[in-house]
């Protein structure tokens, strides 16, 4: 028996695709409903500002640690038996969660729900491309991405509706039904009747490595702008062991006959390019989001309800565009969509960096809905011209790193727009400072109506009332100022990308792969 056959899969394709699509949007559903639940949460356990994050920061460590090795994991256990355990044990993790009881056990169940999330991602999307022949994988990724991005749309319209009507444990006990489903439909449908356990050896040096390099590099991320960066003795400490550790681990990769992470993938350029775009993807989509929110409610002032109904009303198109992108995108050239869809994405950015503060709800959705159309063009053929033309048993392994690389351009994205935004509004607050002349004309003619109409509510001190007004123009106009500034960066740099389509190559269809059917 060939290795091509031991990754074949059959079983029911609509029962497999359905137990896909259900586990991915569960697990990407619960990253973006739990942001929404943070303030609720901390106001339950009594919790301090600065240690609530650990209810985020914990899934994401374990999440980064568990993603690359699912490769190594499929075949150790096979299809079947692995993503029926992951969605087992993120559904378990959740109900746990949704009984904790104090800050220190939710992070521990939260860490719990990142082992099984890390897998589901990443297996769903190889299981697709495993059971849909070579000429249908426009239509798998669509479907995938179908589950993925479907999480993010409605994951704060969701949390803030289920904490509304109940209480926070609920955005984690509406995952039981789902999970369950999920897990009865993988397990009664995907069959790979030719596998057999895998006989290599446990690469126990690299599990390590990668263990202790991922979970520091992550923490870094999420921590360092809450802990000023390198003047913390301990995320400097943690920079230095995450360096050393994942070096280590790439050069016993490298090196050993058997790696739990197969770097090899890289060697085939259109999976390189792919994935590097796929990094500017995630860090252009995760902290444009940031960004975006940070928007509304610090600048709008909107509710993190509003927010999400932004977000729905935005992208709700994606729903509708990413069938009809599968159904129809094998018949154009992959590279021209993406390229299409990179420009579309870096016009939602660019227009993102133009808004002011009296901006209109219409105008808000408008980058939302751009994005939203763009992304479908940039995801669905993404992955296919990445994944197509590895064979089967590389596939699980590279769809790992796939989706490993989005999610750190996504962390590292964020954590720099955070740091960036802070730096940037201090520095236009002195230079705005620096250009407002108390004594000036225009100055004293703006005090003067802001003093009458702070006279005219019964304030006892209209003068300090009127300065303080002033004060709080010029902190918002900084802050607009320094969101503009962040998004012009981030279209920059995305639109970069660009660059890297011309590497990707088209899937060879005189290359027979087996392992679909």
């Amino acid at each position: 028996m060939t290795v091509d056959q031991r990754d074949v899969i059959t079983g029911s394709k609509a029962g497999i695709t359905i137990a896909a699509m259900a586990a991915a949007l569960m697990s990407v559903l619960d990253i973006s409903i739990v942001n929404v639940a943070l303030s609720d949460i901390r106001a339950s356990f009594g919790t301090p500002l600065d240690q609530i994050a650990w209810v985020s920061t914990g899934y994401m460590m374990a999440n980064v640690v568990v993603i690359p090795m699912t490769g190594w994991l499929q075949r150790r256990f096979g299809y079947r038996r692995y993503f029926t355990f992951s969605i087992l044990m993120f559904t378990a993790a959740s109900v746990l969660c949704g009984l904790a009881w104090n800050l220190p056990s939710l992070v521990v169940f939260r860490i719990l729900q990142g082992m099984g999330g890390g897998a589901i991602i990443p297996t769903s999307q190889a299981i697709l491309f495993a059971r849909y022949p070579r000429n249908e994988h426009s239509m798998a990724g669509a479907l995938f991405a179908l589950g993925a991005v479907t999480g993010p749309l409605l994951g704060p319209t969701v949390g803030g509706m289920l904490i509304e009507a109940a209480s926070w444990h609920w955005i984690f006990l509406i995952n039981l039904p789902v999970g369950l489903f999920a897990a009865y439909m993988a397990w009664r449908n995907i069959e790979q009747p030719h596998f057999e356990v895998s006989q290599e050896k446990v690469d126990r040096n690299g599990i390590a490595l990668l263990a202790v390099g991922m979970a520091a590099l992550q923490y870094v991320l999420e921590e360092g702008n809450r802990e000023d960066w390198f003047e913390s003795r301990t995320i400097t400490i943690l920079a230095v062991i995450a360096g050393v550790a994942l070096i280590t681990f790439i050069v016993h990769e490298l090196e050993t006959p058997q790696p739990v992470v197969d770097l090899s993938v890289f060697l085939n350029r259109s999976y390189a390019a792919a994935t590097g775009v796929n990094f500017l993807i995630g860090t252009a989509l995760f902290s444009g989001s940031f960004l975006f929110s940070l928007f509304c409610g610090t600048v709008m002032r909107y509710s993190a309800l509003d927010i999400g109904l932004v977000f729905l009303k935005g992208s709700a198109i994606q729903i509708l565009l990413m069938p009809i992108i599968g159904k129809f995108g094998s018949k154009v050239d992959g590279r021209m969509l993406i390229a299409f869809g990179i420009c579309g994405m870096s016009l939602s950015l660019w227009t993102n960096g133009h808004m002011t503060s009296s901006v209109d709800e219409a105008a808000l959705i408008a980058p939302v809905f751009i994005r939203a159309c763009s992304l479908g063009f940039v995801f669905v053929p993404l992955s296919v011209l990445a994944l197509s033309n590895l064979k089967p048993e590389q596939r699980g392994n590279a769809a790992g790193l796939f989706n490993l690389t989005r999610e750190l351009g996504g962390s590292i994205g964020t954590a720099w727009m955070s740091s960036a935004l802070s730096r940037s509004t201090q520095a236009n607050v002195t230079a705005l400072t620096s250009h407002v002349d108390v004594y000036g004309q225009t100055t004293q003619e703006q005090l003067g109506m802001a003093k009458s109409m702070m006279a005219g509510r019964g304030i006892l001190d209209p003068g300090g009332a009127a300065y303080g007004l002033l004060n709080m123009r010029i902190n918002v106009q900084a802050l607009v100022r320094a969101f503009n500034a962040n998004f012009v960066i981030l279209t920059v740099i995305f639109a970069a990308s660009l660059l890297l389509v011309f590497m990707l190559q088209k899937p060879d269809p005189t290359v027979k792969v087996e392992g679909a059917h």
